[in-house]
This record gives C-alpha cells, structure tokens and sequence, in this order.
C-alpha cells in the first residue's frame, strides 16, 4: 500500500453519509441554502421540499448532507425522523422533543406553552403543540427519510401540524422517499403536495457521473486514465449507489500497487470483479422483491421494451405491462402493476419528462437473462 494511504478510501457505497464530492447535486444544494439562508434569518420559507426517486440514487446523502450544513448555523435547530421510530403519535412526540430536553425546561417554560406532559406521563401531547413549543424557541428544520414508510395516521399528524405551526414560526419541513411517496402523502394530506416543492432526485448525467469518480480520487494525488473512467461511467449507467461501489473497488485495488500509475484500465480491469459481485447481490434482491409480488414477467416483457427504445411513452409502457401479465389480466391488474414497477423505481419519469426511462438500465438486463419471455 503506497505510504500514507489508508484502505478506507473517499467513496461510501450505501453507508447514506456524503462522499467528500457530492457530485450533479448543485441545484439541489443550491435551493437547500437558500432554504435554510430564509430559516435562519426567520423569514417565512416559501415551501417544504421534497426529495422523490428509486432507492440508490442519493437521496439519504443529500438529506445528510443538508443536516452538516444546518448544523453549521448554530441558531438553527435540527430534528431528525426516522419513521420506524414513530409508529405512534406517542412516539412521534418523544422523538420531536426528546426526554432530556422536556427535563431543561422551567415550571414557567412548560406552563406558558401549556405543555406539562412528560415521556410515560399521560396522553401525550398533539404534534402541533410539540413542534410550537420548539419552533417558537428556535428556527426549526425538520427532516424526514424513507417517508414513504411513515403510518398514515402518524403521518396525517405530523403533515397538518407542519402546515400549522409554519404560519406562526420559522419552520422548514424536507422529506425524502421512493417514488410511490406522492401517493402515500396524498394519502396522509391531500392537499400537502401541491403545497410543497417535489423535486425528483434520479440518476446523474455522464459528466457529473465521470466527477464523482474523478475529483475524489484527484484530491488524493491519484490521477484516472480517460478510458479507464470512461469505462466507469459506461457501466455504472450514471447510478449514484453504483458509482460509489466502482470507486470503492477501483481504491481498493489502487491502495495495494505503488507504481505511481494512478487509475488506469488494468486497474479497472482487476477491479471489475468485485463491482460485478457487489452489483449482481444488490440486483437479486430486486430480483427477489418482483418474484414476490408476481411481476418478474411483466418486468421481462418492460425489459424487451427498451432493448430498442431508451424511453417509453404511456401507450408503449401499457402495451409491454399487457403482453407481461397475459390476456387474462384486467384493467385493474395491469394499472396496479404498472404501479408497482414505478414504486420500485423499475421504471421512472425524471424532471421535465413525460416519458418512462428505465430506473437502472443493467437491472433490465439482470431481469432478462433470468426470465423466460413472456409467451
């Protein structure tokens, strides 16, 4: 290993914590500051945000990335959810005022916000009440992941008393979820969608894609051969997840030569295999994830699709869905499985798009060495 070097490199595939480069992502980062520039000077915020996209593509760095930033402006402060620790309303309460901080406050404080509820105490109090008593002291920014696995009832609280205490103090809401999030926060809070600022999160174009790999790795002195990142890019379809898992096998490999060659095409060679491996586990939980639902033929039949085609309009995505669940299949069947394929981020619409893309191109490729065309 070249001296100074350690073996755990800059790349983080699925820890969900930033990467030294959080690369394509400026626009994004761009609107978080501005968001958290009007928090912090308690000027009204003029929307809640949104983060929607298939699994993988960065949705839980950037949200990571933007409690870093929040945590940098000292007034602000920070609440963090994670939705399989709020099943309850209950629940959610201690999580949005923990205990410790319910234990700070004065006879007077509690009183003057009408709040005398401690954890394990009564009925506990309703989520507008809470987040008042913690908005009214600070700028709160609260953030939401895996959102679209939040109960309808807990999430129907917390989406109303957002809405509620926003107009009274400073108060940044930003979730984050599968693409199937719309749907299940229409369900929670018909109205909350068309209040807040979806902003789709999908895979990065070729130049931001070759970035992620390249300035990492330049800032530790190692240069990349342009075909050997060419190769990269090509493979890795501009997929966050899998970006970092290239990066990770390509340091790997990197950190056991010392000949001062940097990244080049023998050393993506060598490291091809164990992207190969890490890439095909991932891929047979997809794999799975269909089997169990019964889509697995219509997921072939959406594969031949787009063997000719890189996008699909709606009547092209039907007619493959129709030829996968079989002439037996109603109306009904076909739009739920339609469905289910966008929920799973098979298939996605990125911004500005009315056409379907594949949510990962190689997963069809996966899907269609494995399973029998349809008959």
């Amino acid at each position: 290993m070249p001296r100074g070097r350690s073996v755990r490199g800059p790349f983080r595939p699925g820890s969900g914590s930033p990467p030294p480069f959080l690369a394509g992502r400026g626009a994004e980062q761009a609107l978080l500051r501005r968001l958290l520039d009007a928090l912090d000077q308690r000027v009204a915020v003029p929307s809640d945000v949104v983060f929607h996209g298939p699994r993988g593509n960065g949705k839980t760095v950037l949200l990571a990335w933007l409690e870093e930033e929040a945590a940098s402006r000292p007034n602000l402060d920070v609440v963090c959810l994670d939705p399989s620790m709020c099943r309850t309303k209950k629940a959610l309460a201690r999580r949005l005022l923990a205990k410790s901080w319910w234990q700070q406050l004065s006879p007077a404080e509690s009183s003057a916000d009408g709040l005398t509820w401690r954890p394990g105490e009564g009925p506990a109090p309703f989520p507008d009440e809470v987040l008042t008593a913690r908005a009214s002291r600070r700028p709160l920014l609260l953030v939401l992941d895996e959102a679209h696995t939040l109960a309808p009832e807990v999430g129907n609280s917390l989406l109303n008393a957002s809405q509620f205490v926003r107009r009274r103090f400073p108060l940044l809401f930003v979730l984050a979820g599968t693409p199937e999030l719309q749907e299940r926060l229409g369900a929670m809070e018909a109205s909350f969608w068309g209040r807040c600022r979806p902003v789709p999160i999908g895979r990065l174009p070729e130049e931001d894609a070759g970035e992620a790999i390249r300035r990492p790795l330049a800032e530790r002195g190692i240069p990349i051969d342009e075909n050997a990142l060419d190769r990269i890019v090509e493979q890795s379809h501009g997929y966050p997840f899998f970006l970092q898992l290239w990066g990770d096998a390509v340091w790997q490999q990197v950190s056991e030569r010392d000949d001062g060659h940097g990244v080049t095409e023998a050393v993506v060679e060598a490291a091809e295999k164990d992207f190969e491996f890490r890439k095909d586990s991932y891929y047979r939980q997809r794999y799975n994830e269909l089997r169990k639902v019964g889509l697995l033929t219509v997921a072939r039949a959406v594969a031949e699709a787009f063997v000719e085609e890189t996008l699909l309009d709606d009547l092209a995505l039907e007619a493959a869905v129709k030829r996968g669940a079989g002439p037996a299949a109603s109306p009904e069947d076909l739009r739920e499985a339609e469905n289910a394929l966008f929920r799973f981020g098979y298939i996605w619409q990125p911004a500005a798009e009315t056409r379907w893309e594949p949510g990962i191109p190689s997963l069809m490729d996966f899907i269609r060495e494995r399973v029998p065309a349809p008959q």
